[in-house]
């Protein structure tokens, strides 16, 4: 039967990255097990270029008024498909670690509902810079984006198989429990041959993603032993950020 192939099993693990990282309405219902997750991490990649790419389509429909418009849809629709998720994730990280309490204080205000100053600010910081780099993109909108998100959610799929986790439960855990390694390595190894076909150049940008990712590990591993929902979170949101910057350098520099 198809539904127990191998095919289908990639498939579960497709939706789930669907259902985990994005919105978007599919309403099949798969189990949260470890295979399916692991699986999953494989299209971490893809699903953040499905987002940049719709990103990049509202920014066409729109930008026939102007690019100011065009932008702001743009970056409208991304936080509306992915639920804004990252964003609460950046915020509570933000509140937290500048909080400069110990371990379990830091978890405690992260874990907290309501939303404090430095969370709000962390938004908004986060919110304007996006829309400013996005007005200032040239060339191909919608595969920049692609990539920029696509670049984040790599270094969140390497980051939850390779690094430690600061407490064993909430969703986070769940993925790092199911060993992704394998599965992080072909998503790896698939996504650098897509950058490399379009343009090597494009592997600057990610290289500066993962190092951001590396940064933030030391700083999680100072603050709080290991990674939480919250800063992988944060961490995709910064990966963004770092993306565009480097994609607005690179392609001014070509």
């Amino acid at each position: 039967m198809l539904w127990n192939t191998g095919e289908n099993k990639m498939i579960d693990g497709l939706i789930v990255s669907i259902q985990f990282l994005t919105r978007l309405p599919i309403k099949k219902s798969i189990d949260f097990n470890d295979e399916n997750l692991s699986k999953s991490i494989f299209f971490f990649p893809l699903v953040g270029m499905i987002i940049g790419g719709i990103g990049g389509l509202f920014y066409y429909i729109f930008g026939y008024f102007n690019e100011n418009i065009g932008s702001f849809f743009a970056l409208l629709s991304m936080i509306v498909v992915t639920g804004a998720l990252h964003l609460d994730g950046l915020s509570d990280t933000c509140d937290g670690f500048l909080s400069y309490r110990d371990k379990n204080k830091v978890l405690e205000i992260m874990k907290d509902s309501r939303i404090g100053a430095f969370g709000v600010i962390s938004i908004v910081l986060d919110i304007l810079l996006k829309y400013i780099l996005i007005s200032n993109l040239e060339g191909n909108i919608p595969l920049i984006l692609g990539l920029a998100y696509g670049n984040s959610r790599l270094v969140i799929a390497y980051i939850m198989s390779t690094k430690r986790i600061a407490k064993e439960d909430g969703i986070g855990y769940m993925f790092h429990r199911s060993n992704p390694k394998k599965y992080t390595l072909f998503g790896v190894i698939g996504y650098l041959i897509i950058v490399l076909v379009i343009n090597p150049i494009y592997l600057i940008p990610l290289f500066f993603s993962f190092f951001v990712g590396e940064v933030i590990t030391k700083i999680t591993y100072k603050k709080i032993g290991g990674f939480t929902g919250d800063v992988y979170g944060a961490t995709i949101e910064l990966g963004e950020i770092i993306s565009l910057i480097i994609f607005l350098g690179v392609l001014k520099w070509i």
